[in-house]
């Protein structure tokens, strides 16, 4: 595997690559590491650079959301359920009654959004998107607006108790996939990792490996220091290797865009999908952050 490692240095940190042509969408929990019996609410945000504003409270906005613990039987359902009028709001407040690492995910529907050209491409251009850019130049479209439809699939890692050495089979809910329409998976529980041990996280498209894909890393520092961020890409097998140093929070985004189905093409031409992960890591933290893929 090619190794690429990245020095954050004073002059890199909190320098964000995002122009506002588009936002990271994540689950926010005020902590991610609680005792066993606790109630916590989590909250969809929007924002850049790790900082967020609320995203709605609108119920009609939310196709799933679910907690799931470490035993199959265990989870929470706080869908919405269809037919809601346009005023009602979701919950978003979990019991996390077993020890172990639980997941929550959620899920929106469809939005709907226009871009002229020149704003369009740029945008293309910022997020890695590769393949519209070429279908675009291909079929001579760099002048037509962006039509784009665009849904949203973010998970959390809470982490209830400690993470026993002896109890792995608690602590794998995180491994599994849940049928999101794109998915950051990771191969190991990051509430196992030592400071500077390797996570490797797969991007999944409808449980597909999505080569090349371009992955956003942030991490918040302790102690008021900027937050940190690079990107990387995924390897032929859509993996990428991380080294977690420290305690973060962290957030890992990654989006996605295909041709907009049949069904919506009268109102789009692109259907963009944006997926999140995010989850505390080890206590310490070394100087810098290494990733391989």
């Amino acid at each position: 595997m090619k190794v690429k490692s990245l020095f954050i240095c004073a002059g890199l940190l909190g320098v964000a690559t995002l122009t506002g042509l588009a936002h990271e969408f994540w689950l926010e929990a005020p902590r991610f590491r609680i005792q066993p019996g606790q109630v916590l609410a989590l909250h969809p945000l929007i924002g850049a650079n790790f900082k967020g504003e609320p995203w709605t409270n609108k119920a009609a906005k939310v196709l799933r959301l679910v907690r799931y613990g470490p035993a199959p039987a265990d989870s929470t359902d706080l869908t919405p359920a269809s037919g809601l009028a346009a005023t009602d709001t979701f919950r978003t407040a979990f019991a996390f009654a077993r020890p172990g690492t639980h997941i929550v995910l959620l899920r929106s529907t469809n939005s709907y959004i226009e871009l002229p050209a020149e704003q369009f491409t740029a945008y293309l251009r910022e997020e890695g998107l590769d393949y519209p850019l070429k279908l675009r130049q291909e079929r001579d479209q760099q002048a037509n607006a962006g039509r784009e439809t665009y849904r949203r699939c973010a998970k959390a890692l809470v982490q209830v108790g400690e993470a026993s050495a002896t109890a792995a089979a608690s602590d794998s809910a995180c491994l599994h996939t849940y049928g999101l329409p794109l998915e950051l998976v990771p191969e190991q529980n990051p509430y196992r990792l030592a400071a500077g041990k390797s996570l490797t996280v797969r991007v999944l498209r409808a449980g597909l490996p999505v080569s090349g894909a371009a992955v956003q890393v942030w991490q918040r520092q302790p102690g008021g220091l900027p937050t940190t961020h690079f990107t990387t890409r995924a390897n032929q097998n859509g993996r990428v290797l991380l080294r977690l140093p420290g305690p973060g929070p962290y957030l890992l985004a990654t989006v996605n865009m295909t041709e907009a189905p049949a069904k919506l093409r009268d109102r789009a031409d692109w259907q963009s999908t944006w997926a999140s992960l995010t989850f505390a890591g080890p206590p310490a933290s070394p100087s810098r952050f290494t990733t391989k893929h």
